[in-house]
């Protein structure tokens, strides 16, 4: 049986005591935000599971106040899968806040996102973290998206995506083709530096650049949904989504302008200069 360790009014079930908890960093964390997606929940976490065997990695499940048998498919996975972690909040709050939630506890210093529906493919991330690096070697800040090539949704809900796609270019200069893709990769560092507000995964293209970083964008599968419902209500994302856009267009006038930032230190202490990123 799993023990509870509350953090912050956030119980965390995990299989292991958490008094053997191994605080060492890892390479990548994976965040799953998730709201009622019984019979989604075993698949996803054995691909992610296969995705990267052999690396040190962590899949955080964040249960977003789940009504249906979610937390019994996470707690029966939770048992089995030593790398998963189980975060579960007391009131439903969004996808963003679960990654926030998610990301506040992470250990890897790589983060991926990835929706707990299912049409995403765990594999892809191989893509996504293969382009990061290359670009990190020439000195870039970096976030990596997926495109979908061809997705497997409604047209009721494609019409609402081109149409969001418009605004935010109209309005924001986001140039990234596909901002309403669940799987994306970037650096902790500078995930935990982005502006966090409620729906705030849905402008990450727009605050990255913020950042003075690049979003590139790599092209992934889409898969139709199995099980369970879509949570996409298309009036309520137009109308919160309008709302939102202006308060992105806020920070994005109020973004961090002074750069790279060098420590000095005394010559003769014989030391190099420290750089900082991501401040």
């Amino acid at each position: 049986m799993a023990n509870k360790v509350l953090i912050s009014n956030l119980k965390i079930e995990r299989a292991k005591s958490s008094d053997n908890e191994d605080i060492s960093p890892l390479e990548v964390s994976v965040i799953v935000p998730v709201m009622n997606e019984a019979g989604n929940i075993s698949l996803l976490i054995e691909e992610l599971v296969k995705t990267f065997s052999g690396r040190s990695f962590e899949i955080i499940y964040v249960d977003d106040a789940s009504t249906d048998a979610t937390a019994d498919e996470l707690m029966d996975s939770l048992e089995k899968v030593p790398e998963l972690r189980v975060l579960r909040h007391a009131n439903r709050a969004g996808q963003s806040a679960a990654i926030r939630t998610g990301l506040l506890v992470a250990r890897g210093s790589l983060i991926g996102v990835i929706d707990g529906d299912g049409q995403n493919v765990p594999a892809d991330f191989k893509s996504l973290e293969a382009a990061l690096i290359r670009a990190e070697k020439s000195g870039q800040i970096v976030m990596s998206a997926g495109i979908r090539k061809s997705r497997n949704d409604s047209l009721l809900r494609l019409a609402a995506s081109i149409c969001a796609k418009w605004v935010r270019i109209s309005l924001l200069s986001d140039s990234h083709p596909d901002s309403g893709c669940g799987i994306k990769m970037l650096r902790r560092s500078l995930f935990r530096n982005l502006p966090f507000f409620n729906h705030m995964h849905r402008f990450m293209p727009s605050l990255v650049r913020r950042h003075g970083g690049i979003v590139i964008g790599i092209p992934v599968r889409h898969r139709p949904r199995t099980s369970g419902q879509s949570k996409y209500r298309i009036i309520d994302r137009l109308i919160v989504g309008l709302s939102d856009i202006f308060g992105v267009m806020w920070l994005l006038r109020r973004g961090p302008a002074q750069g790279d930032v060098e420590e000095i230190e005394p010559i003769r202490r014989g030391k190099k200069k420290k750089k900082y990123k991501n401040f």
